[in-house]
């Protein structure tokens, strides 16, 4: 069965610089890629950042310049770096997992920021 276990949100202040991190486990599929997503009350949810198993990396365009993804492909788990958060970054996140199987995703961890 394929579980995510997303950890390091919290309630963090303006200008704060906490890291969340995902791990995926072990699977007899191959981790295509895994990125974090984000949803914040009464919106969609949206890409935060995406990283493949080639390196390859997108950010949606509120967190460019501020929040930096990496991967430990030998572990399986991903990691974004958040730097200079703001209030409008308050949101449940989302780590997903790409397979050739399918989607599947995290049951989120919420960081709000607020003073």
């Amino acid at each position: 069965q394929e579980q995510r276990v997303e950890s390091g949100g919290d309630l963090v202040q303006p200008g704060g610089s906490p890291r969340l991190s995902c791990a995926a486990s072990a699977s007899m599929f191959s981790v295509i890629a895994m990125g974090w997503y984000r949803q914040a009350p009464g919106k969609q949810r949206e890409l935060v950042a995406h990283i493949t198993s080639g390196g390859i990396i997108e950010y949606g365009d509120s967190v460019k310049g501020r929040f930096t993804i990496s991967r430990d492909n030998a572990k399986n788990t991903v990691y974004l770096q958040m730097s200079s958060l703001k209030p409008e970054d308050t949101a449940v996140y989302y780590c997903k997992v790409d397979r050739v199987t399918g989607g599947y995703w995290g049951q989120g961890t919420q960081v709000t920021v607020c003073s």
